[in-house]
């Protein structure tokens, strides 16, 4: 008996693996991205460079961004001098001549300005080129797989019945879902592949005696609390999450940044921000 119920659980498995490979979508396109310090990097050919540039895929960042000491180097023409936002802090950025940019066979953005991401590329392992920010994906269907480290792009289909999805806002600077922290109510948090951390949360019920400080550098380098909350995303529930802590909202409208340390959970995202979904594939574990 115990044969047969370990053949008959095989033949689940396998049977259940089959349809989930028959049911995947088709992409149009995809690209590999490696994921390290919490961060998507992809490797972006332009006609400029012999060697490929390092940008990370960011939908935090309003626009797709050029390092500055990059666009230097490759030559390219800047405009008119406008201030980029960030987490608190504002730089100064420069419109640059469209840019035919690719990741594989895959087009990027044209547009970018030209940004100094030296703080940001200090913290890292390397340097950091490039955003590809929400741009991007207001332009496709992009499901992001973390389980095989790909960039897909998809034609626009409903969700499947077993499928978990969230609710999904474009604004003029970003992409927002929402959430519940500490049994509050729904807040909107920005969707931010370019946040490393699990949750960046506005609120007004900060004990610096119950948390520790840690630093985060984006644009620049700045000093924030840190404690210990529990997330529920759609049906999915996380306890003891890391969180950081702030007082003032980060950009108007939002309650905070839900970054990777939590998306990763999933086996994959798919974002459609025409039809206003976030698709969540939880990861399947064997038992």
């Amino acid at each position: 008996m115990v044969i047969v119920r370990c053949r008959f659980c095989t033949v689940l498995i396998f049977a259940a693996a089959l349809f989930r490979l028959q049911a995947a979508p088709v992409p149009l396109a995809e690209f590999p991205f490696r994921f390290s310090e919490g961060l998507l990097w992809i490797e972006v050919s332009v006609p400029q460079s012999d060697l490929p540039l390092h940008f990370l895929l960011d939908t935090g960042a309003g626009a797709s961004l050029v390092n500055l000491d990059t666009a230097k180097r490759l030559g390219l023409k800047l405009g008119r001098e406008i201030p980029v936002r960030g987490v608190d802090t504002t730089l100064p950025g420069y419109w640059l001549e469209p840019l035919s940019a690719k990741a594989g066979l895959a087009g990027l953005p044209s547009k970018y300005f030209a940004v100094d991401l030296g703080k940001l590329s200090s913290s890292c392992e390397q340097t950091v080129d490039g955003l590809i920010g929400v741009d991007f994906f207001c332009d496709h269907v992009v499901q992001i797989d973390f389980d095989a480290q790909k960039i897909r792009l998809l034609k626009s289909e409903k969700a499947g019945k077993l499928d978990e999805t969230l609710p999904l806002q474009i604004r003029r600077c970003g992409m927002r879902v929402p959430i519940t922290v500490n049994d509050h109510k729904h807040q909107w948090v920005r969707l931010d592949t370019g946040c490393a951390r699990a949750l960046q949360w506005v609120t007004s019920d900060v004990n610096p005696n119950q948390c520790t400080r840690q630093m985060a550098i984006g644009l620049a380098p700045i000093s924030i609390l840190e404690s210990q909350t529990n997330i529920r995303i759609g049906n999915h529930d996380f306890q003891k999450v890391p969180t950081g802590l702030h007082e003032t909202p980060i950009f108007p409208g939002e309650a905070g940044l839900l970054g990777n340390g939590l998306l990763s959970q999933f086996s994959s995202i798919t974002i459609d921000a025409k039809a206003g979904l976030v698709i969540l594939e939880e990861r399947h574990q064997a038992r």
